[in-house]
Order: structure tokens, then sequence, then C-alpha cells
């Protein structure tokens, strides 16, 4: 089947992977680039997960004032390379988790972070990473770090995070 450079073009739009897995993704669809986006997305979840245990000891801390002065947040973002943490895609993943951390107010950054006696937790609402995206709420918050993961290359995590909010205390 022929794939024309237009699709590729679109894919990679779509997905930010490379020309060649974009080639390759939609010759195996034939043509077809929901399915092409997904295979890219469960090779993106692969590569995230190869990337896993290695380390991030460069990032950024970004934080957010919400409209009105009532309500902020600041979040670390750790990456592998300072290289990766200049770029605007990283830049822009970290306002994003600082906007979603004063928006919805997680306890915590993922399940294996909730104490064993901690009571009335719902891990979905309570926790960063399982919470559904604030400007995509198809997708989670996981889902949008694996996706900047499989574009950029390197391994990234939420160190940690605070949120502020005028006249409550805790």
């Amino acid at each position: 089947m022929e794939i024309s450079t237009q699709a590729i073009k679109e894919l990679r739009a779509k997905s930010g992977a490379g020309v060649m897995e974009c080639r390759s993704a939609l010759a195996v669809c034939e043509g077809d680039m929901e399915k092409a986006v997904q295979v890219l997305k469960e090779k993106g979840l692969l590569k995230a997960g190869k990337k896993a245990d290695r380390t991030t000891a460069q990032g950024l801390v970004e934080a957010y004032i919400h409209t009105g002065g009532r309500v902020g947040a600041m979040v670390e973002v750790n990456c592998e390379t300072d290289f990766v943490a200049r770029t605007d895609e990283f830049k822009v993943l970290a306002h994003f988790l600082a906007m979603q951390v004063a928006a919805l107010a997680p306890k915590y950054i993922s399940q294996e972070d909730i104490p064993a006696d901690a009571k009335d937790v719902d891990p979905q609402a309570d926790c960063l990473l399982l919470q559904p995206f604030i400007k995509d709420p198809t997708k989670t918050v996981k889902d949008l770090i694996v996706e900047t993961i499989a574009r950029t290359g390197e391994n990234i995590k939420i160190g940690r995070f605070a949120r502020f909010e005028l006249g409550s205390q805790g």
C-alpha cells in the first residue's frame, strides 16, 4: 500500500513520532489514521516503560496563579537532561501540571503515595496521575506525561507539588 507524505505529516502532527515510525504504523494499519495513532500510543507506552528506571535529575519548577490570585500551585517536574528541560514542550507540560494541581487539588502524586491508614480516599480524584486531564478529559495526567516521554525520548516524573488557596490552612 502506498502511504502519502501528507498522511505521514498528519500522523506526525498528531503523535509527535518520527517519520519512519509514522510510515510503518500507517503501513501496518493500511492507512487508517486512528488505528495508526493507537499503534503509536501503544509503542509510546512501551518506550515510556523502558525509560521508567532512568534517573531524572534535571527539570524545572513551574508556578501557576489562577486568575484573581486566590489559588496557586507549584510543581517540580523532572527529566533526564537540562536540554529537554529547556524545550517548549517540557515547559508546556510543567505549566499544564501546575494548572491541574491548582484546579483539582490532588493530595498525592500516585496511588503508591496513599498511606495505608488513609480513609475516604478516591484514587482517581486524589492522585494527580490518575486524574482526568483538565484540557482533555479523555486522557489522564499519566497519559499526558507518557505522550511527552514518547516525544522527548526521556523519562519524566513529577517530583512534588504544593497547592495554595487563600484562607485555607493545611
